[in-house]
């Protein structure tokens, strides 16, 4: 399964530490992490995978491989900016979102937009225009916690019948 790891790529060192235990934790259950191959939240996810042994896929949003992180096996430059974003939302059984800025928040909406499920560690929360709270990112409390949600959920939804 290709897990989806998502976050900024400016992070202070516990969110980057939190993105290694997510790349690890996904690893060690034998999924592959897919992410915009940068550094941040993205290289910390596969600082992570590596550490375990696990793949790492980058969707690049410049047009030079070598861009990736140092951690990415397998590069994808794309030369779209953010717009690569679609491609990483629509590569992934589901998605992990680490802290992040506005483009998480691109790849949160995407990945929601497409039915692919979304797990949030640390964040953004949404809220819907008449000030109701969507419920739509899954909540998690610990890498762990978040890796254990996002596989549940790629799971059940590999489940359902398509509707494309």
């Amino acid at each position: 399964m290709i897990i989806g790891v998502v976050g900024g790529s400016n992070c202070p060192p516990e969110v980057h530490a939190l993105a290694q235990e997510v790349g690890r934790e996904i690893a060690l259950r034998g999924h592959i992490v897919i992410c915009g191959g940068m550094s941040g939240v993205m290289e910390g996810a596969c600082k992570g995978a590596k550490s375990a042994g696990g793949s790492t896929i980058g969707i690049l949003p410049t047009g030079d491989v070598r861009d990736a992180n140092a951690f990415v096996d397998i590069p994808i430059a794309t030369g779209m900016g953010y717009a690569r974003n679609v491609i990483i939302a629509r590569s992934t059984a589901a998605i992990i979102a680490v802290d992040g800025e506005y483009g998480t928040l691109s790849e949160i909406a995407h990945a929601l937009g497409f039915g692919v499920p979304v797990v949030g560690l640390k964040t953004w929360t949404l809220t819907r225009g008449n000030g109701r709270e969507d419920h739509g990112i899954i909540q998690a409390s610990t890498p762990e916690d978040a890796v254990n949600k996002a596989v549940v959920a790629a799971e059940r939804r590999s489940l359902e019948p398509s509707s494309e």
